[in-house]
């Protein structure tokens, strides 16, 4: 009997987990698109659907300057030669060691022929003029000429020694399918939509055999075999699994049996955002937020139109509750944003898609997100997928602390480049593909640049994604604002060929946010073998709107050398007792306040990507270093804007440092006549700043 109970119990996990990931199934599919009612177009819009974006182009200002600079780009295509000479792509384009891995003719054949075909089916579709559909039909002619839409990057002898994200084994040895061959069939699923009515038979059948050869036998039936099927922390997964299940949707007039494709990239991509943070947050950062999810949009819109609604991704939990939330708040003052990991700085997300994931979702701070970072559209799908009519409404608070993931961001104000931004991150050292050691890492902005800077992603280069990743400064806690004992660097909870160790890392203790001061524990010493690093907690508090305070308690072996590393986008000026941090518009300090003597050290990493044809080049950073008086030691650091050096003096000369007999901490200094005073109570684990 408690067998039977046992059972029991299981099948229902079986239930949960399939209600909780939504797996479909191709009769699922099948039952939900009538495929005999299709008629291309019908992926994102049909001839139903048609009027009401012509009359959007008529009378919408921002849709008609989209519709006229398409119409003047589908002009000059249609006096571009098409040429039908595969130029050589290189074999080792990550290095540029020969002359086909420099000149990019490959990759400029490549994008042009694919861009230009979409371009004129897209203006076809809005003015029927066959013309540009005759045009378009010669630029997808050469495209599907290629014998491959993966590029030689992302082929075996580039790839194979990456090491593999989350949830993906070691034992990876197909790579025939990249997120490039990804965003190929996904637009070349619309070309075919969009060109179909004006087409021959055998021309249809040119683009149908090329994304049938190029997309769907490469993946249908052996998803088991690439390894981003399964990477559902990993960008790749939805762009990839969207570039599947479009070419699926886009050919069910002849291949009516592709509903299985349509089925799995719905189960993996829902999985994918399955693994967003529950406040939004993506551990490979904003930029790779923007490419998986941007891509898998155009997935979850087609299969929701063809479904009549039925079976919609945009009504997965994680990303209706936060469809924007991610790019918002790791938004910087000035039209950038936080560029940890590999992230870049560029500003997340664009027009078309906030348009999207606001209107599907209603959420009004992702309208507001639309209505104060973009500009006008400029994009097709900012036609298709127009403006959010639903109330714009900022977050009540600017800052918050993205749990899944253990980022924080600290700010008085979203947009005022006047006020300071501070953030930061802890969680896990388990993102071997795009994640850095920065376990413990903070940043400072004010006035648009970075005070105290993440010095970015190293150069893509040959090396940059297996073994050697950690050797880059931009990857491994060398190049981070972290502490070092003794040199101690952080580890990686991810090797080639070794398995995970999900222990590695840190997490965020407490984080608190109010209208004057936001403070956040950070505990990162879990990210360091622990030879040297016996326990690190950091504190980081933002005085709003413009003051940093630091205070990192380190525990090691006395005599040890424990160094503060900072790195900083402004030139600076070591003095005696402060460090003078000179940007564009202003001039901020950097005020150790320790028990004892310090020093400042300056360095530079050296940096010369493995290519050749990047230059090297040096990272300048400085660190307060200090050599440990006990096993306890605290290193305070205030950073705040000053008008010069006399100021910064005078407020360095006023900082005040004292533990009492119960080892509580108070630091205070004076600025323009005001004192601020910080006190730390201590507890079983360490200090905690008082309320």
């Amino acid at each position: 009997m408690r067998f039977k109970w046992i059972l029991v119990i299981f099948a229902l996990l079986l239930i949960g987990v399939s209600v909780v990931y939504g797996d479909l199934t191709k009769v699922d599919i099948d039952k939900a698109i009538n495929k005999a009612e299709l008629r291309h177009p019908y992926l994102y819009f049909s001839d139903a659907d048609k009027p009401a974006l012509k009359e959007r182009i008529k009378n919408d200002p921002e849709s008609r300057d989209i519709m006229a600079r398409l119409i003047s780009e589908a002009n000059r295509l249609l006096f571009t030669p098409v040429d039908r000479v595969i130029p050589i792509q290189g074999r080792n384009t990550r290095a540029d060691w020969s002359e086909y891995d420099k000149d990019n003719k490959y990759e400029d054949y490549f994008y042009s022929n694919r861009n230009g075909a979409f371009t004129l089916a897209f203006v076809y579709q809005m003015t029927g003029e066959k013309k540009y559909a005759e045009k378009a039909f010669e630029f997808a002619d050469a495209f599907c000429d290629l014998q491959s839409w993966t590029l030689r990057a992302h082929e075996f002898p580039i790839i194979y020694s990456r090491i593999m994200p989350w949830n993906v084994p070691d034992d990876q040895v197909n790579f025939n399918f990249d997120h490039v061959n990804g965003d190929s069939g996904r637009m070349y699923a619309a070309v075919y939509d969009w060109l179909y009515p004006a087409l021959n038979e055998a021309q249809r059948d040119r683009i149908r055999g090329a994304l049938l050869e190029k997309v769907v036998t490469r993946v249908r039936g052996d998803w088991e075999y690439h390894w981003w099927a399964v990477a559902y922390r990993c960008n790749w997964c939805g762009v990839c699994n969207s570039g599947v299940g479009l070419t699926g949707l886009a050919l069910l007039t002849e291949d009516p049996q592709l509903t299985d494709i349509v089925a799995e990239a719905h189960n993996r991509i829902d999985s994918m955002l399955n693994e967003l943070g529950v406040d939004g947050g993506w551990q490979e950062g904003g930029g790779y937020w923007n490419y998986g999810v941007h891509t898998s949009t155009f997935f979850a819109d087609a299969l929701k139109r063809l479904t009549k609604g039925k079976y919609d991704l945009f009504k997965n939990e994680r990303l209706r509750s936060n469809p924007a939330t991610f790019p918002l708040f790791i938004s910087v003052a000035g039209g950038t944003a936080l560029n940890f990991e590999d992230s870049g700085a560029r500003r997340i997300g664009s027009s078309h898609l906030i348009n999207k994931l606001a209107s599907e979702t209603g959420n009004t701070q992702a309208a507001w997100y639309r209505q104060e970072y973009f500009d006008a559209g400029d994009d097709i799908f900012d036609i298709i997928w127009p403006r959010p009519t639903i109330k714009a409404e900022p977050p009540k608070n600017p800052s918050l602390h993205f749990r899944t993931i253990n980022w924080w961001v600290m700010r008085s104000d979203f947009k005022d480049p006047e006020k300071v931004l501070v953030a930061g991150k802890a969680g896990k050292n388990d993102d071997p593909h795009h994640g850095h050691l920065d376990i413990g890492h903070f940043v400072v902005y004010w006035k648009g640049q970075a005070y105290i800077q993440d010095i970015g992603s190293g150069s893509y280069d040959e090396k940059y994604f297996d073994d050697a990743r950690f050797d880059y400064p931009q990857a491994s806690s060398l190049g981070h604002n972290v502490v070092f004992v003794n040199g101690e660097k952080q580890l990686s909870g991810k090797l080639r060929k070794q398995p995970y160790n999900y222990d590695i890392g840190g997490e965020v203790l407490e984080f608190r946010s109010s209208d004057t001061r936001d403070y956040v524990i950070m505990d990162p010493a879990n990210a360091y073998p622990k030879k040297e690093m016996k326990g690190w907690r950091r504190h980081v508090t933002l005085e709003k709107p413009i003051i940093t305070v630091v205070v990192d308690e380190v525990k090691c072996d006395k005599g040890a050398e424990i160094e503060a590393r900072f790195h900083s986008e402004c030139s600076t000026d070591i003095r005696d007792n402060y460090v003078l941090l000179n940007g564009k518009d202003g001039k901020m300090a950097l005020i150790p306040v320790v028990d004892g003597d310090f020093t400042f050290r300056p360095g530079r990493h050296a940096c010369q990507p493995v290519n050749a044809t990047r230059n090297f080049f040096w990272v300048p950073y400085f660190g307060t270093v200090v050599k440990a008086g006990g096993t306890n030691t605290i290193i305070g650091t205030v950073i705040l804007p000053v008008d010069n050096d006399s100021e910064a003096d005078s407020i360095a000369m006023s900082v005040k440092r004292s533990v009492d007999g119960s080892g509580n901490l108070s630091i205070s200094f004076t600025k323009a006549g005001k004192t601020y005073r910080y006190s730390y109570k201590k507890g079983s684990e360490g200090l905690v700043l008082e309320k």
